[in-house]
């Protein structure tokens, strides 16, 4: 070894590629056999459409804001709570900020062109722009 390369030590072992990509203890290969006498589980519930509200009202407003935009979705007529997580998704699937004021949702830009596919998707039956 004159050019000052070290062997690497295998431990007298020769392995082939097959017998190292093979798991080493797999506790559960005996239980593969007998997966034909399960009984089978329980059929998955059936889901119903989201049902929201009957009607969003969406719009832009500039005023009382300090010439920023945004966009606010009204008429939900949804409880407190589901507002906030109504809030949340719209949030996270526009990318942008957010509040809720009083009854109504306000969006940080305008997002009235991307809103009401989202909102129909989480069950509002009838989108108005205004």
């Amino acid at each position: 070894m004159s050019d000052g390369k070290r062997a690497r030590p295998t431990g007298g072992k020769e392995t082939s590629g097959a017998e190292e990509k093979r798991p080493f203890n797999n506790p559960f290969a005996a239980l593969r056999d007998r997966r034909s006498e399960l009984l089978p589980g329980p059929a998955a519930p059936e889901r119903e459409a989201p049902r929201g509200p009957a009607r969003a009202v969406v719009r832009l407003e500039r005023k009382g804001r300090g010439g920023k935009e945004v966009t606010l979705v009204e008429q939900l007529e949804l409880p407190d709570r589901e507002l906030q997580a109504w809030l949340k998704a719209l949030k996270g699937s526009l990318g942008c900020g957010g509040a809720v004021e009083g009854a109504s949702l306000v969006l940080q830009g305008d997002q009235r062109k991307r809103l009401p596919s989202l909102l129909e998707s989480r069950g509002v039956r009838r989108v108005i722009r205004g």
